[in-house]
Formats: structure tokens, C-alpha cells, sequence
């Protein structure tokens, strides 16, 4: 059973489509990986997978994979190039909510984490679409952001479909679909929060050390 609403359930999205499945999961996999957060990315993938397992989707396992590996890598060139033009003029009057600090903080950030952050957002609901357009307003290095987003981009469409394909099967993964996505959040997360810790450590150690006055220099 699905704790999604319908028009969410992967099961309800992909049925009865014929030939227009897959367009129809290039879609939403191109929409939530480029402009809009609220899609089953995850279950969707995995629901493909077990249908093409079980025969609902008369297609060739390669085929639904590549096609939705590239329209996730589509659809993140595009959220890097809204990033990418949009922000600078949200930025440039340097207001309350948009301080041109913020980018160089992110600019920081993806310098730093970029390309563990790129790959492990792919696993993260909303996450996977907001870090596209923060990769372009952050200004990070395009070829760094191009390169591991494609290793994402893999790991996440293929993989998630050729999941659903070899465990969609079971019926305990099958009537857990949902459930089992949340705790691959979960864990997709915890990198990102031991970095996080970790950083907040580094820097309560370092303001917390004190300060060493230099020698007085020999006349």
C-alpha cells in the first residue's frame, strides 16, 4: 500500500500508458530533476523497474534506463542554467533574503563538498532539485559539476531501476516500496550531517584556541 496521495503513486503514473510510458517517466524524472521538487522520483524509478521485471512495461530493461539517466541529466544542465542566469539578478540588489555573501558561502560550500554533495543530493527528495540551481548560483567549476553529475545521474536512474527490476519481485519490498525509500533518504542524509557536525566542531575548536602573540623580534 502507497502513503502517497493518487496522483503521486507510481503505480497509478505509470499504468495503463502503452508506448507512452516511457515519455511519460522521462517527464517527471526531467521535471524533478530541473524545476519541480514535489515528484516520486525514487518509487517512480523503482516502480519502472518492477515493471519492466513483470512485463507492464513491454520495453527493454537498457532502453527505460538510458532514456531516464538522460533525462536526469538534462534536466540538472537545466537547473544549472537557471541557477546559473537567475542568479545574479537575485543577488545583485543584495536585499534581506539574497545577500551576495550567501553565494560565496555556497560557492564555499560546493568548492569544498561539491562533488560528494552533487551525487548524494540525487538520493534526496527536494534535495536533488534545489542543488542543480545552487550549483549555478554557488558558480561552481561547470566541468566539476558536469562530471559528477553524470556519475549521479547513473547511479540514480539506472540503478534505482535495475533495483526495482531484481527486488520488485518480492513481495515484502514490493508492498514497502515507500517505506524503503525513507530510510534510503535517511541514510543518504547521514554523510551530509557528520560533515556538518564535523565542520561545526572544526570551528568551535578554532575560535575556542588561543591566540599565540608573536615573539618580540631580536634588536
Amino acid at each position: 500500500m502507497s502513503i502517497m496521495p493518487d496522483w503521486l503513486n507510481p503505480e497509478i503514473l505509470l499504468s495503463g500508458l502503452g508506448p507512452a510510458v516511457l515519455g511519460v517517466l522521462c517527464l517527471i524524472i526531467f521535471a524533478e530533476s530541473s524545476v519541480f521538487p514535489v515528484l516520486p522520483g525514487d518509487s517512480l524509478l523503482f516502480t519502472a523497474g518492477l515493471f519492466v521485471a513483470n512485463g507492464s512495461i513491454d520495453l527493454p530493461l537498457w532502453l527505460v534506463c538510458t532514456c531516464a539517466t538522460a533525462a536526469a541529466l538534462i534536466g540538472n544542465v537545466v537547473g544549472f542554467g537557471i541557477g546559473w542566469k537567475v542568479g545574479p539578478a537575485l543577488f545583485k540588489k543584495n536585499s534581506k533574503f539574497f545577500k551576495q555573501e550567501y553565494v560565496d558561502q555556497t560557492h564555499a560550500f560546493l568548492e569544498k563538498h561539491g562533488p560528494k554533495a552533487v551525487v548524494l543530493a540525487r538520493f534526496v527528495p527536494f534535495v536533488r532539485t534545489f542543488i542543480t540551481w545552487i550549483a549555478g548560483i554557488g558558480r561552481m567549476d561547470p566541468k566539476k559539476y558536469f562530471t559528477y553529475t553524470v556519475i549521479g545521474g547513473i547511479l540514480w536512474a539506472a540503478g534505482l531501476i535495475v533495483l526495482g527490476s531484481l527486488l520488485g519481485t518480492i513481495p515484502f519490498i514490493r508492498d514497502n516500496v515507500d517505506a524503503i525509500f525513507i530510510l534510503i533518504v535517511l541514510v543518504s542524509v547521514l554523510p551530509i550531517v557528520f560533515e556538518y557536525l564535523k565542520a561545526r566542531r572544526e570551528k568551535k575548536r578554532t575560535a575556542g584556541a588561543p591566540e599565540i602573540a608573536p615573539e618580540p623580534q631580536q634588536p
